[in-house]
């Protein structure tokens, strides 16, 4: 796909087209989805940026696993802005169980250097342990979303499955950022104990 001119006017009027050609009011629920799937991108991309910046070298195993799922998510986007009549999934690049299964793997080997959790922890501690909870709550946004599509149009599951389990990796995540830079883990303090 060759992209030589970004405006179109097309959405002028409060309409966008969905792959394969129909048009869709712009605050419609399949485009509030992926545009969630697409905001989730670009925080997951400032989380990689500020990973590398603080230091390359001792990232740059999470910072390739984070660009895959941005590659993921841009995936995702393209099969929810098609209908599900015309999603041809032998041609069409869309998330899987194996991805899913991945991120298992990934989520387990990280957490096997983490200590067990005796509380809540809240997101904090240095800027790339907040983003990656950022990333977090707006990947739950977009899971929410997808249940929501689901029930009013015909929706694969694994895109479900995939954004539920990609926000457990970035909780997970947020945990290793921490453990990686020597920051303690900001924990939730319960009213009345200490």
């Amino acid at each position: 796909m060759r992209l030589t001119k970004i405006y179109t006017k097309v959405g002028d009027r409060g309409q966008t087209t969905l792959a394969g050609g129909s048009k869709v009011a712009k605050d419609s629920l399949r485009i509030e989805t992926y545009g969630t799937v697409d905001e989730l991108n670009s925080f997951l991309a400032l989380l990689r940026d500020t990973l590398n910046e603080v230091d390359s070298q001792g990232f740059a195993d999470l910072t390739t696993q984070i660009a895959q799922v941005q590659n993921e998510m841009h995936d995702l986007g393209g099969e929810l802005s098609t209908p599900a009549e015309i999603l041809d999934t032998s041609r069409q690049q869309v998330v899987t169980a194996a991805q899913v299964s991945r991120l298992e793997s990934e989520m387990d080997a990280y957490n096997d250097q983490l200590p067990p959790l005796a509380n809540f922890v809240l997101p904090g501690g240095h800027r790339a342990n907040a983003l990656a909870h950022v990333c977090r709550t707006v990947c739950r946004r977009a899971e929410r979303l997808v249940v929501a599509l689901a029930r009013e149009e015909k929706v694969r599951e694994e895109p479900r499955i995939y954004l539920n389990r990609l926000s457990d990796w970035l909780f997970i995540a947020s945990r290793e950022i921490s453990r990686r830079l020597g920051v303690p883990e900001v924990l939730w303090r319960q009213a009345g104990k200490s």
